[in-house]
């Protein structure tokens, strides 16, 4: 069990993907994603095991949920700056979370 000051620590954002490219340099099949997250957080990068549901041109203006609190790791070429949400379906592919709504950008999920 976590305390409300453990889940208040992580803090998890939407964000608009601005722009999507396929990642062929990744050892798994991914995505490179750029989401923005309005004025005070801005546009971040991250990379996302997501072929099997997501095209790149399907994913520009699609509003996702992600973690924006982590340290930057590095993913192959690319520094992700944030952990895109997702769960997965019956077969063990990543299905993205999202709101069921478009909502301001940077709205922190509580």
């Amino acid at each position: 069990m976590i305390t409300w000051n453990d889940f208040e620590k992580v803090d998890i954002r939407v964000g608009t993907i601005t722009r999507a490219e396929p990642f062929p340099e990744a050892r798994k099949p991914a995505i490179k994603l750029w989401v923005d997250f309005g004025a005070d957080i801005g546009e971040k990068k991250s990379s996302a095991q997501i072929t099997k549901h997501y095209t790149p041109d399907a994913l520009v203006g699609r509003q996702v949920l992600a973690v924006v609190n982590f340290p930057p790791r590095q993913i192959g070429k690319v520094l992700s700056e944030v952990l895109v949400l997702g769960v997965p379906d019956a077969d063990g592919e990543v299905v993205l979370i999202g709101p069921g709504h478009t909502v301001p950008q940077g709205g922190r999920l509580f």
